[in-house]
């Protein structure tokens, strides 16, 4: 085939870039995916900040450039969308939505559908059907005025234009929902259960109702309406067994796929061909390529989260490029210009009502026949009003099979963005997380609805633990005594685990602090669960992993997670082996979860206040973090994170703050490798990285809070391994004998452990510290975190931010500890 010169050449030659050319239509293809792509993106950055999901910033990308706004610019449509290129856009589109679909049906759990068959079925049709309704009332009027009499149309029944525009009044976008479910942090909540499961009916029930009128619009009679149906049900059963079951032989058969939960590019290659052949059967008898797509998705085994790795193969690709063109494409089709009648308006208003109402309507009833809370049925309702994708998908359905106009087109994208639009805000303002809270513990008997805690017979204010080998020992720390501390529990210890650069010091942690020694009878096992918070993204198949964290019970999540946690990250593997070693109960969990909820989803992994929850930060980080809390970024620094869980976590809090280490000379090297190799196995008690002492600073000499009797419990613990105690005690007066001898009696029965008491003062502290303890590098200081009243918005105090500053120097390592408020 013959290549124009000037074609080669290109703008050398003098050539328009913009114009369009049949030997290389991918020029002008490319110009417009880079316009669509960056504008998607710009658009998105300020509305992101107000919880929206990005079909917003599609859609809007598409009115903007098509004729409702820049298509009033002289030209523009003709240079930068010129007629002869939209099929080249559209074929790129139409490949991108029938991937979506794909992936869509990849979402769909039906598992999860019968775990929850009542509320599915209750609220998932209750919620349609009162839509529905309103939606064949209002096609009356529609149809009368912009079908009936249309000349840019074909003829059509009025029963399939009905039928069409109660399924757009109807219809819930699944993963647009689910989204929103996450930002929100209801994923886990009973709301986000029931939503889910109803959204997944919905989402089923929708496209089978959008087959049917597709099919009703494109059978020339109603022999071949009949005919059209049942080739689909045949095609959707032959899928659901002869090729399901092959499909698990195969991956079964040939591959290791099922097993380690990954798929091979053969296996991609056999599922995206049934894809494609799906698609084409399903438009090659009249209804359309989309549906055969879906089909494949819902039949893909959900084995070992396989799902997931399909999507995280495909989701960039369709997402960021494939994507945005359709949506844009969609957006080219409104023209906002054309709603210039009062009639117009009117109907956009009543459509954006009925659509509201019917759905927050059927929501409600629906919860309150489940026996909701009635904010929770509003909430319900709220939720299943979202639109979004599927609702742009199916109304562009609608317009390229002739059932709708593009002017009721365009009232339909309208009223689809408010809806979208108004989703978020209206659940926070229906269901804030203050009420969630309080459902939270009224569901479990705490408190009353209105947030009155419940006093239960036989419970005590001072926390005493009835059951077990002492009938003294207690888990709270109000009102205690220094000689009361030697039967004080911690029940749990909650390791949270960011990235593999913290787990030596958490190991070192959890070996000392966990490893009874000698001294069993005055010492305790505490049961260690390592917690791996990771971040939510956009992405599609972090959606549903997230999803899977509440589809199953809890012996599967921790089945699917350690599963999908040992190909992504080795840390809750290393923690494993290790508790396993030291003879650890050991209960390990994966979790995602956007920055902005990580406070709650950490609170939510913590059983009781008794728990302790250790998290750790680099000194240079924590460095880099307060310097960004003051930039554009500060809301989502580790600073914030930390900050909230010293005022609201809901357990015992301590930060590990860890420096460097310094460089050691050879021997100490190799005498370090003795102490690792053999620590399991050595009389006397060692940490493992030979670190010999634990100090604490308490910064009063005469009465202790409860963040300091928690320190000092702690370093009791720790010196059961370790052979010195250093502590710092901050006086102004010598009259601390008392004081000194309690603290004394308390370490008593640790007859291996020495324990040195030094009186120090505010400013001599760094000083006191190196007479006291000439190798205070890579040392723990142990430092409670007492914040004053005019220090509440602080994130430490001024002895602990003093303290931190010493360990810059020095390179010791600080945890600093805040306990639970009970």
């Amino acid at each position: 085939m013959a290549v124009e010169t000037h074609t080669v050449a290109g703008i050398v030659a003098q050539r328009n870039p913009l114009e369009y050319s049949k030997s290389s239509p991918y020029t002008i293809f490319l110009f417009q995916a880079v316009l669509v792509i960056l504008l998607c993106q710009l658009i998105y950055y300020p509305i992101r900040k107000l919880q929206q999901p990005k079909v917003i910033a599609e859609v809007v990308t598409g009115i903007i450039l098509g004729p409702s706004v820049m298509g009033h610019i002289p030209n523009f449509t003709k240079n930068c969308f010129p007629e002869e290129s939209i099929p080249g856009l559209t074929l790129m589109a139409n490949i991108g939505i029938i991937l979506f679909l794909f992936i869509i049906g990849l979402e769909v759990d039906i598992s999860f559908i019968k775990k929850n068959m009542k509320v599915a079925i209750s609220v998932g049709m209750i919620n349609m059907a009162i839509p529905f309704a309103l939606g064949c009332g209002i096609a009356k009027g529609i149809y009368t005025t912009y079908r009936m009499d249309s000349t840019e149309l074909p003829p059509m029944e009025f029963t399939t234009y009905m039928v069409f525009i109660a399924v757009a009044m109807c219809i819930t976008a699944f993963p647009v929902l689910a989204r929103i479910l996450t930002e929100l942090n209801l994923i886990t909540d009973r709301v986000g259960t029931i939503v889910l499961a109803a959204g997944i009916t919905n989402d089923l029930t929708g496209w089978i109702l959008l087959a049917l009128v597709v099919t009703l619009a494109n059978a020339s009679n109603a022999v071949n309406t009949v005919y059209i149906l049942l080739l689909t049900v045949a095609w959707f059963l032959f899928l659901c067994f002869p090729v399901r079951l092959a499909m698990k032989f195969c991956l079964r058969r040939f591959t290791n796929d099922l097993i380690s939960g990954e798929p091979s590019q053969i296996s991609m290659l056999f599922i995206l061909t049934s894809v494609f052949i799906s698609a084409f059967f399903t438009d090659i008898i009249g209804v359309h390529p989309i549906f055969g797509a879906f089909m494949v998705g819902v039949i893909v085994p959900r084995t070992n989260g396989y799902v997931i790795k399909i999507t995280e193969k495909l989701e960039d690709l369709v997402h960021i490029v494939l994507i945005p063109i359709y949506f844009a494409l969609a957006g080219l089709n409104v023209n906002i210009g054309l709603l210039n009648r009062g009639i117009d308006w009117a109907y956009t208003i009543g459509i954006i009502l009925l659509a509201m109402v019917g759905k927050i309507f059927g929501g409600f009833i629906a919860g309150k026949l489940n026996k909701l809370l009635w904010r929770e049925s509003l909430a319900i309702g709220v939720l299943m009003s979202c639109k979004g994708i599927v609702e742009i998908v199916v109304l562009t359905v609608g317009l390229n099979a002739g059932i709708i106009t593009q002017r009721v087109y365009s009232m339909f994208i309208v009223m689809t963005l408010v809806t979208t639009f108004l989703t978020t805000p209206l659940t926070l303002l229906v269901y804030p997380v203050e009420y969630r809270l309080r459902v939270e513990k009224f569901l479990q008997g705490e408190a009353t609805l209105d947030g009155t805690p419940i006093i239960k017979e036989g419970s005590s204010d001072s926390g005493l633990i009835t059951s077990g080998n002492s009938s003294n020992e207690f888990r709270s720390l109000e009102n205690v005594d220094i000689d009361q501390l030697g039967h004080f529990r911690i029940s749990k210890i909650v390791l949270l685990l960011r990235d593999v650069h913290s787990i030596s010091h958490l190991m070192s942690f959890t070996h000392d602090i966990s490893s009874l020694g000698d001294n069993s009878d005055d010492n305790y096992n505490i049961d260690i669960k390592a917690v791996h918070l990771r971040e939510f993204t956009s992405r599609t198949s972090h959606l549903l992993e997230a999803s899977y964290q509440n589809s199953y019970e809890e012996d599967s999540i921790t089945n699917f997670n350690e599963n999908e946690l040992h190909k992504s990250s080795s840390l809750l593997t290393i923690m494993k082996m290790f508790n396993e070693l030291l003879g650890n109960h050991f209960a390990s969990r994966s979790v995602l979860s956007t920055f902005k909820n990580h406070i709650f989803t950490i609170n939510d992994q913590i059983s009781e206040p008794s728990e302790l929850l250790i998290c750790t930060i680099n000194k240079n980080e924590l460095a880099r973090s307060f310097s960004n809390s003051n930039n554009i970024n500060g809301e989502d620094s580790e600073r914030v994170l930390y900050g909230k869980l010293f005022h609201s976590c809901n357990s015992h809090f301590g930060l590990f703050i860890t420096n460097e280490k310094k460089k050691t000379s050879l021997n100490e090297i190799k005498e370090d490798k003795v102490c690792i190799t053999n620590f399991f196995e050595n009389e006397e008690p060692r940490s493992i990285f030979g670190i010999d002492s634990v100090n604490l600073i308490l910064h009063h000499d005469n009465f202790l809070s409860a963040s300091d009797l928690l320190s000092l419990h702690v370093v009791y613990k720790l010196a059961f391994n370790l052979l010195f105690v250093n502590i710092f005690i901050n006086t102004s007066s010598s009259s601390s004998s008392g004081f000194e001898e309690k603290i004394r009696s308390l370490f008593s029965p640790n007859t291996k452990a020495h324990l040195s008491i030094h009186y120090t003062k505010e400013d001599s502290l760094k000083d006191d510290i190196l007479k006291a303890n000439t190798r205070s590098s890579n040392e723990m200081f142990v430092v409670p975190n007492n914040l004053a009243k005019n220090e509440e918005d602080e994130m430490f105090s001024g002895a602990v931010n003093q303290l931190i500053d010493i360990s810059e120097t020095e390179g010791f390592n600080v945890l600093v500890v805040k306990a639970a408020s009970f």
